[in-house]
């Protein structure tokens, strides 16, 4: 037999004992057998293996064997029962879910947090289940709950933990992932119609509307073809979507004219919107207390549409679906929240500088909203609805300035004070850096909005 026959016979009789090794020990009845055998097989097969790197045909007869028998440790296969296994699950409220099919999802099968879940004050917001939102758990492979954590709200998360004692339940604040997302449009029909398309959350539309709002009347200044670009903030939370962020930068072109803004927080904490040169985008007043609408009755006289007379009409009207989020128009004091003859559900708010605004019709008053309560501009403070002498839902706002009423749609406005003198130098690196950005994402190509 040839060198090279004899390393086949031994190769192949290798393979055929280590697939006798491993079959044995998959069977605890022949697993120390098996040992034995694995020893038996293995040593003189490499022996003759490692001979024939040395010797050759005519020395093969010749060669001294000596074979050693030695118990080898083995890795003995150990008990599963022994380890201690867990799996994480993670799962969408569905609409009309309840906590017991959620954890039934989750593969929780325990009692003890069940009951604790039902019971315990803390983690009461388990059942304030709201569609989309997510529920992490870690369980053992008995079901057994070690961890669960529900993201309820936009800045919160319910952390409820298993330790020695028991159960803990905690609310704890999140620290979101802020991502920055560029979008541009070209206004087709309206603003809330343009970034709805684009994909623009409401919440930025919103803000842009108040941003520009000062310069730009949503409700008549709008042209077809007006382009807008933002650059604007998204939060999230170990990779879950949490909520829109803040406008960091924007630009709206409107009938020819382009206007920017920039935000700049400065070292004293305070932050605002400011164009190029440093000066406040931001006024005394919006111009406007509802983000989009139409109006639909002006200032001055008119035909009433209930008494059928010629009257005064002290304010504007503006047409808008019941239930649409009402600003206030400026900083002030609520003087007062209720019911008010035809105006039905009113706040009205004292500005400084002798000027008071009045909104009437409201569905619904906001959280908060009561007299001697203090309002920020663009704060919401009420809803939009159809109380009192109206014919449909609308909003009726008043401006008056000592005691005298204004077309709210025609008064120069005050601006607010420019950016400090002492910050100036640090704003413009910054504006400079969100211009060029801005000029980038403007050379983009913009989709057609209808």
């Amino acid at each position: 037999m040839t060198r090279e026959e004899f390393k086949m016979v031994a190769e192949n009789a290798a393979k055929r004992a280590s697939q006798l090794v491993s079959k044995a020990l998959a069977r605890p009845a022949t697993r120390q057998i098996a040992r034995v055998l694995a020893v038996y097989f293995a040593i003189p097969v490499c022996g003759l293996l490692v001979a024939f790197g040395v010797a050759t045909d005519t020395q093969l007869e010749n060669v001294p064997r000596q074979e050693i028998t030695q118990a080898l440790a083995l890795p003995v296969a150990g008990d599963d029962a022994d380890n201690d296994y867990t799996f994480r699950a993670s799962e969408r409220v569905r609409s009309g879910d309840t906590v017991a099919a959620l954890l039934q999802r989750l593969n929780v099968n325990d009692d003890e947090a069940n009951k604790f879940l039902r019971t315990e004050p803390s983690a009461k917001t388990i059942f304030q289940l709201r569609p989309g939102r997510f529920v992490r758990a870690v369980v053992d492979e008995d079901g057994e709950l070690r961890s669960l954590a529900y993201l309820h709200s936009a800045d919160k998360m319910l952390e409820v933990r298993r330790g020695q004692d028991g159960f803990v339940a905690e609310e704890k604040p999140l620290v979101p992932t802020i991502e920055r997302v560029a979008k541009s449009g070209v206004i087709r029909s309206s603003l809330f119609g343009a970034t709805d398309t684009a994909g623009v959350p409401d919440l930025i539309a919103d803000q842009l509307a108040k941003i520009f709002s000062t310069d730009i009347d949503f409700h008549i200044d709008l042209r077809r073809g007006d382009k807008f670009t933002v650059n604007y903030e998204m939060l999230y939370h170990e990779g879950q979507y949490l909520r829109p962020g803040r406008v960091l930068s924007a630009e709206f072109t409107n009938n020819g004219k382009r206007f920017e803004a920039f935000l700049f927080a400065d070292p004293e904490g305070g932050d605002g919107y400011y164009a190029a040169d440093g000066s406040n985008r931001s006024k005394g007043f919006l111009r406007s207390p509802l983000a989009f609408s139409r109006v639909s009755s002006g200032f001055g006289g008119r035909m009433h549409p209930i008494f059928r007379n010629w009257r005064a009409h002290t304010g504007v009207d503006f047409a808008a679906p019941r239930g649409t989020p009402t600003w206030a128009t400026s900083d002030g004091i609520v003087e007062y929240a209720g019911v008010k003859g035809g105006y039905g559900n009113v706040v009205e708010i004292r500005h400084a500088g002798s000027v008071s605004t009045l909104y009437a019709h409201l569905s619904s008053f906001a959280a908060g909203i009561h007299k001697g309560a203090r309002v920020s501009q663009g704060q919401t403070i009420a809803y939009v609805g159809a109380t009192g002498y109206a014919t449909g839902p609308h909003l009726h706002y008043e401006f008056k300035y000592a005691g005298k009423h204004q077309d709210p749609l025609r008064v120069v406005l005050p601006k607010a004070e420019p950016l400090a003198p002492k910050h100036l130098a640090s704003f413009k690196t910054t504006a400079t850096e969100q211009a060029s950005q801005l000029a980038l994402y403007r050379g983009m190509s913009f989709s057609s909005f209808e």
